[in-house]
């Protein structure tokens, strides 16, 4: 069971939001929009992607890596360490 189960339809809402400012951004640029407008909107998914992934972190500490932590030292290292690898692709991106 994955650790943000509980709060799925809220990533689902957040998601659907951020996939319509997508939309958005593709009409913007078909539209010929100023781009410093189409950057702001670009700006504005990248910290709502940020939030969602923030979250995910969060979920997937509190439950996973907890959960596997009780269930060994061994166990939890490695989910540590998989959380790890998870949050430095996210801050090189």
């Amino acid at each position: 069971m994955a650790g943000y189960s509980g709060t799925t339809e809220d990533y689902l809402k957040r998601l659907r939001r951020i996939e319509g400012q997508v939309r958005g951004i593709a009409r913007m640029v078909e539209e010929d929009t100023y781009c410093i407008d189409v950057l702001t909107q670009v700006s504005a998914v990248t910290k709502a992607l940020q939030a969602v992934s923030l979250g995910l972190v969060e979920d997937h500490l509190g439950h996973c890596v907890v959960q596997a932590a009780q269930s060994s030292d061994e166990e939890g290292q490695a989910k540590v360490r998989e959380a790890a690898d998870a949050i430095a692709r996210l801050v090189r991106s």
